[in-house]
């Protein structure tokens, strides 16, 4: 088709020859390729942030469980069920993601107009946005705290007052 277009084009004018024949869609591919490449690096950041908050948040939670052990024993000891145990890590773990999330939404809230500009049709202060973000950080941080808080509720009594 292309050399049927420069065969037409060139019957109409001689001394004009088109440079490039494309179609609409690779034009608008080209023109929003910037953006693409920008929405993706953005993606694979944030994916990244994601990630090291719930490994940072797996560490703080697994040391705190290593650090109280004699504490998780001694609670075993005195008839504290696994599910006390549980239920006793998971509310120190999010003591500190709503604390976060809490600070974290106060920081984005005030930091919204400097994405403004970058946005299209989508508000800086999307509800859903925000909604999901919370959403997603809650099910990270439950992913994280979940392995820590199993093995405290496993601990043996006697071998954790014992050390």
């Amino acid at each position: 088709m292309a050399t049927a277009i420069a065969r037409e084009v060139h019957s109409l004018d001689p001394n004009v020859a088109p440079y490039e024949v494309i179609t609409m869609q690779e034009q608008l591919d080209r023109s929003t390729s910037p953006q693409m490449v920008a929405v993706t690096l953005v993606g694979v950041l944030g994916g990244l942030a994601l990630l090291l908050a719930a490994i940072g948040l797996y560490g703080v939670i697994s040391y705190a469980v290593n650090q109280s052990t004699r504490e998780l024993g001694l609670r075993i000891a005195l008839g504290a069920s696994g599910k006390d145990l549980l239920r006793l890590v998971f509310s120190q773990a999010f003591v500190l993601v709503i604390t976060g999330v809490v600070i974290g939404t106060a920081a984005a809230l005030g930091l919204t107009r400097l994405m403004g500009n970058l946005l299209y049709k989508v508000s800086p202060r999307d509800p859903a946005a925000f909604g999901l973000a919370l959403l997603v950080i809650t099910i990270s941080s439950f992913a994280a705290v979940l392995v820590p808080a199993l093995r405290a509720a496993g601990i043996d009594p006697a071998r954790a007052l014992r050390e």
